[in-house]
């Protein structure tokens, strides 16, 4: 893998973080890359009658969606800090783009723990991608960030969410009540040890993460 060197990548560690494993690169976003996403995200990344995330995609189209994401992303660059931080990686299989993964922690010095996130473009839906790119990101949390466990969560009636994640070794961790929509619903949490992890039949290769580290003040990666 050869490595991603230049002047913005010194400023600025995260754009340096890239994650390969058998067919999937996962890397952050420069805002060249925007257009590309955007091209996946007017094609939906759930169907428009179900709500799936709490946040809710289909609320917004067109530009207002394709700018609500441009503000996403650059205000977890801006906020990103020792006490709270937030790792988005776009995901291309096969050299395309198919959607993002993500961590975010808070005092992860002292925790060791953060939080799962992903989406997917409609049309790469059922073809392992999203199990393939959720292992990845979490052999990296392992393996090179220093995290001792991670979690994730899902609402009760996202069967594929939840089969994700019980296929990657997350286990059940209880239940909360959230407001969605104007009305109660389930959100199942769950959580990740290193020793749970159902590794990929690919090998993980993971660049940049010292840097990364180093940035956001939780030392030096276990490997480079």
């Amino acid at each position: 893998m050869e490595p991603i060197a230049d002047d913005l990548v010194r400023a600025w560690p995260p754009f340096g973080v890239r994650i390969t494993c058998g067919p999937l690169e996962m890397r952050a976003l420069r805002d060249g890359d925007f257009s590309e996403v955007f091209a996946v995200l007017r094609e939906g990344v759930h169907a428009p009658e179900r709500r799936v995330f709490y946040v809710p995609w289909t609320d917004s189209t067109g530009v207002q969606l394709e700018r609500e994401f441009a503000q996403f992303h650059w205000r977890q660059r801006a906020e990103m800090s020792p006490e709270r931080w937030a790792l988005e990686l776009g995901v291309w299989h096969e050299g395309s783009f198919v959607g993002m993964q993500g961590v975010s922690t808070s005092d992860f010095p002292v925790t060791r723990t953060g939080e799962t996130g992903s989406w997917l473009g409609r049309r790469f839906h059922g073809r392992g991608i999203g199990t393939l790119m959720r292992q990845a990101l979490c052999v990296a949390c392992f393996d090179h960030l220093g995290f001792e466990e991670v979690t994730s969560g899902a609402f009760s009636d996202n069967p594929e969410s939840l089969g994700v994640s019980r296929k990657v070794g997350y286990v059940r961790d209880g239940e909360s009540r959230l407001v969605r929509d104007g009305a109660v619903a389930t959100n199942v949490r769950l959580v990740l040890t290193p020793d749970a992890l159902v590794r990929p039949s690919y090998a993980v290769e993971v660049e940049g993460a010292a840097a990364f580290l180093d940035l956001v003040g939780a030392g030096q990666a276990r490997a480079t």
